[in-house]
Order: structure tokens, then sequence, then C-alpha cells
């Protein structure tokens, strides 16, 4: 018989211990560390959700901050326009009364012809920027679109009615720019025919 010479392969697959002990020992440690892979996996995907959650969150914020600006910014220049309509709504009630107080002799002069078409182009200029008058006069008492300076007694009228315009209120679309001064009727004094 030939005497068979062992190759390095032959002495580690001797070394190699297949008992059955050894293999399930093995396997027990395999799933050791499966089980605590998945751990660490899941543990870290916890990680992952809470930051993306962090980051949505953060990037919703920014969104409202943003959003909020851009309203607080729109704001700010409607007032800045409101401030500047004012000044030609304040311009438009000194027309006004120079108008009302023309004298009888000049009434029919050019200087008060151009008076009316400064006073008529400065309108214009209103309506153009969407500013329209209040209507006021036979209206009942709104705390919104009017001012109460006075109340007015034996105007027949009934109470709550606005009987006196003392200075003409603006909108601005549907936001009141200045409210109307009115005088309201105290419900007193005789009931006049409609």
């Amino acid at each position: 018989m030939t005497q068979h010479r062992r190759t390095r392969a032959d002495e580690r697959i001797d070394a190699i211990d297949l008992s059955p002990t050894k293999l399930l020992a093995e396997l027990d440690a395999l799933r050791a560390e499966s089980v605590t892979l998945r751990d660490e996996a899941a543990t870290l995907r916890g990680q992952v959700d809470e930051h993306l959650a962090g980051r949505q969150r953060a990037l919703a914020d920014y969104q409202n901050l943003s959003r909020q600006k851009e309203i607080e910014l729109a704001d700010a220049r409607a007032r800045a326009a409101d401030r500047l309509i004012l000044k030609v709504v304040d311009l438009v009630d000194d027309f006004d009364r120079a108008l009302e107080h023309i004298p009888a002799d000049a009434a029919a002069s050019a200087w008060v012809e151009g008076i009316a078409a400064i006073d008529r182009k400065l309108r214009t200029v209103l309506d153009s920027e969407g500013v329209a008058p209040i209507e006021a006069l036979g209206r009942e008492f709104d705390p919104v679109l009017h001012d109460a300076a006075a109340s007015i007694a034996g105007t027949g009228r009934p109470e709550g009615e606005v009987v006196v315009e003392m200075r003409r209120g603006y909108l601005v679309g549907d936001r009141v720019l200045r409210p109307t001064m009115v005088g309201v009727a105290d419900g007193t004094g005789p009931a006049l025919d409609s």
C-alpha cells in the first residue's frame, strides 16, 4: 500500500471540528450576532427617522416663517401706501372745503375752475388706487365704517341712523382707510315720513 502524503489542505480539513456541539455553538453565536445586528439596524433606522422628522419640522418652520415675513412685508407696504393715500385724502378734504366756501362773485372764475380740476384729478388718483368713499347718510351706524362724533336729538329719524356726515370716510378695496365721522340720530323728535 502506498502511503498517502499529507498535504496542507489535508491538515486543515483535519483541524476543522465538525462535531455537532461545536456546530450548534457556532450557530447560536451567529444567531446572537444576527439579533444584535438587527437591533443595531433598528436603532439606526429610528435615529434616521428622528433626524428626518426633525429636518421636516425645521423645513416647515422655515416655510411658515417665510410666509409670515411675506405677509408682514405686504402689510408694511399696504400701511405705507395707506399713509400716502391718507395724505391725498386730506388734500381732497381741503379742496372740498375750499370749493364749498367759494364766494358767489368768484364761482365762475377760471381760478375756481382750476381748483375744481385739481380736485377731480385727486379723486381720479384715489379711484385708480381702489379708494372709494363710504356711504354714510341715511344708513344705520356701523362702528367699523363710522366714527360717531355726536348724538343728534330731535331729528325724527330712527335711533342709530346716520344723519350728519362731518368728515367723509374711505375704503381701499374692502378695508377701511378712514372711518366716516358722523352724527347719529338719538331717535327723538317727530317721526318723518320717508
